[in-house]
């Protein structure tokens, strides 16, 4: 698999700004490159940001009531939420997405609680998605194929337990079918590593302050995933 490179030193003020990022040593700022100057948070939003209504909302559902009884939802954790989001969002059937945080300890987590690793919750993606146009299995194969399972509490540059690889299952259905789809990448052999995925059922989704929903639609850049090889499984 192979690393996206993040573009520009600009994203990774950016991402500083944000606060989130972990090295081994569990520095919560990044070593920046020469030449880039180092950006230490001071709160949980950057200053220009809108207040944050959406904080404390327990769950994301669509708000178009033509859609309700026809649509599920899904939950999965893949490292930063910025890329996930911007990954799943784009496939077809997936009705709405939004990022937040889920299986932790305390309700109502800010993301600088999350980043201080003191609440147990994990960066995550909840998604709306239409059974009749994309199953929840092709959701979990690409769960697996936008990431690198075998990375333990961590996502490319970013440490920390927030970023753990996990799917939060909303069912038995759910738990069977991400079981089985894991189980049968480990027996074809599709990673040199094992998979350390956390399969549990969900709890509850608190939705992320505004200004991390859409983010690249919002910001530009690149996401610093590891960059899918080749197609689908």
């Amino acid at each position: 698999m192979a690393r996206v490179v993040v573009g520009s030193v600009a994203l990774l003020a950016l991402t500083m700004l944000a606060g989130c990022t972990r090295s081994p040593d569990t520095a919560r700022v990044a070593e920046a490159p020469a030449g880039a100057t180092r950006v230490t948070p001071t709160s949980t939003q950057p200053a220009n940001a809108a207040p944050n209504a959406a904080q404390g909302e327990a769950r994301a559902m669509p708000t178009d009531a033509a859609t309700k009884g026809t649509t599920e939802e899904a939950m999965f954790g893949a490292g930063c939420f910025w890329g996930v989001e911007s990954y799943f969002q784009q496939l077809p059937g997936v009705v709405q997405t939004a990022v937040g945080y889920s299986g932790g300890k305390v309700e109502n987590p800010t993301y600088r609680q999350v980043c201080d690793d003191t609440t147990g919750h994990a960066e995550v993606i909840h998604i709306v998605f239409d059974p009749s146009k994309v199953t929840y299995e092709k959701l979990v194969r690409h769960f697996f194929h936008m990431h690198d399972p075998t990375q333990l509490n961590r996502q490319g540059p970013d440490y920390g337990r927030q970023y753990r690889s996990a799917i939060f299952t909303y069912s038995d259905a759910q738990r069977d079918t991400a079981t089985a789809v894991r189980d049968r990448l480990t027996a074809a052999g599709k990673y040199k590593r094992p998979i350390v995925t956390e399969i549990s059922p969900a709890k509850p989704f608190w939705k992320a302050e505004e200004y991390h929903q859409k983010y690249f639609d919002k910001n530009g850049g690149e996401s610093c995933h590891i960059a899918p090889d080749g197609e689908l499984d």
